[in-house]
C-alpha cells in the first residue's frame, strides 16, 4: 500500500513547495541587493568618449546621485534611454553612466545618435566595477545618498512612473539629510 501512496505524497509535497516558492504576487524586479544601506563601491574608469579622461564616483561625494548601468547590446537599455534623457533635463541629480561589457566605438555611436543623458560615462569593458556593485544584468539603476550609501536599486528599464514612485521620494529625503 505504501508503494502507491509514497509517490502521491511526494507529488503533493512538490506542488506545495513550488506554490509557496513561486509566489505569483511577488515583484520579480525586487531582487535584494547586499549594497542597500552600505557604502557604494568607489571606482575610477576611462571615459567612454575620451579614454585619456577618468570617470568615477569619488567627485560626487557629498551629493545624491544616480548610477545607471547600460550597454549597447542591451535592448531594455534602449527602451529606457528616452526616459533617461527626460530625467537629465530635469536636472534633479547627476546621472552617472556605467557602460558595461561593451565596445567603446559602439557606445560612442549610441550616445552620439540617441543623445547623452549622463553627466559622465565610465567604460567598464571588463565588468569588474559592475561586479563590485552587484550588477545582475542591464539596465540597473542605483541611487546613492550624500554619505555615499546605496539607498535603492532598480532592475529593469527606468520609466517615468518608477522615477516618480521610487526615486523622487528617496532623493528628496536624501537631499534633506545633513552630510
Amino acid at each position: 500500500m505504501w508503494k502507491f501512496l509514497l509517490p502521491i505524497f511526494a507529488f503533493i509535497a512538490l506542488v506545495v513547495f513550488f506554490a509557496l516558492g513561486l509566489k505569483p504576487d511577488r515583484d520579480i524586479r525586487a531582487l535584494p541587493s547586499p549594497l542597500i544601506g552600505k557604502t557604494a563601491p568607489v571606482f575610477s574608469l576611462p571615459d567612454v568618449m575620451d579614454p585619456a579622461k577618468s570617470v568615477g564616483n569619488a567627485p560626487l561625494a557629498g551629493q545624491v546621485y544616480v548610477l545607471n548601468v547600460w550597454g549597447t547590446w542591451c535592448i531594455a537599455c534602449r527602451e529606457e534611454h528616452e526616459t533617461l534623457l527626460a530625467l537629465a533635463k530635469q536636472n534633479v541629480v547627476p546621472i552617472l553612466g556605467l557602460d558595461w561589457k561593451d565596445e567603446r566605438d559602439r557606445a560612442q555611436a549610441w550616445l552620439a545618435q540617441l543623445g547623452n543623458p549622463y553627466s559622465a560615462v565610465a567604460f567598464d569593458d571588463k565588468g569588474n566595477v559592475a561586479i563590485d556593485w552587484g550588477v545582475y544584468g542591464a539596465p540597473e539603476t542605483y541611487l546613492v545618498d550624500k554619505k555615499g550609501r546605496v539607498l535603492y536599486k532598480h532592475i529593469a528599464p527606468m520609466t517615468a512612473e518608477v522615477w516618480q514612485r521610487e526615486f523622487l521620494p528617496r532623493i528628496a529625503a536624501a537631499q534633506k539629510e545633513s552630510t
